[in-house]
């Protein structure tokens, strides 16, 4: 299995297989922001219209290739505020049902952090849905619990869920925004 960060360009060919995994997601009860059944053909223009982002830079796609396939994927999404450049968001961490359990989400969520961690990033924060498998695996990995917000979001069924709040710091606390870093030695 190998972790390739998509440009534009791979993320547009590749799209039709993270549709396939984004409604294997979802039909597995997987809180992505869709309901089952998910129409195949709506999951493929919600990944269309990511490339547009990764172009621009403000999101970063990974997906986790097993022979050829695309079996999971994770992004990071950048703020566009001026005062927030030192955090980003973890969105869409999914992995095939076929595949869950060998280590691709952890593999997926190291390589953002790290990703994220090297391009200079202090913070990074997610949500999802509480008491599901997701929420037992953000804990296992060592983010932060924040709290919960009740019937934030629905889930594939159509049901109103709690969403918990997470987040990881990477590094100590960057210089606030226009400030010099501190001098290095």
């Amino acid at each position: 299995m190998t972790v390739v960060r998509l440009d534009a360009g791979r993320l547009a060919a590749l799209a039709g297989e993270l549709a396939e995994l984004l409604v294997d997601s979802v039909d597995a009860g997987a809180s992505l922001g869709f309901l089952a059944p998910l129409d195949p053909a709506q999951a493929l223009a919600w990944w269309q219209e990511r490339a547009g982002q990764v172009a621009e830079g403000r999101l970063v796609v990974w997906a986790v290739l097993d022979a050829g396939r695309v079996v999971g994927t994770v992004s990071l999404a950048h703020s566009d505020k001026p005062n927030s450049r030192h955090r980003a968001e973890v969105v869409k961490l999914m992995v095939h049902r076929e595949t869950r359990g060998s280590g691709v989400g952890r593999r997926l969520l190291a390589t953002a952090e790290e990703a994220a961690a090297a391009s200079g990033l202090s913070l990074l924060h997610l949500d999802t849905e509480t008491d599901s498998p997701a929420e037992r695996f953000y804990d296992s990995a060592g983010w932060t619990r924040l709290g919960a917000i009740p019937d934030y979001a629905a889930d594939p069924g159509g049901v109103l869920r709690p969403t918990s709040i997470y987040f990881k710091r990477l590094a100590s606390p960057c210089p606030a925004v226009g400030e010099p870093a501190p001098p290095t030695r």
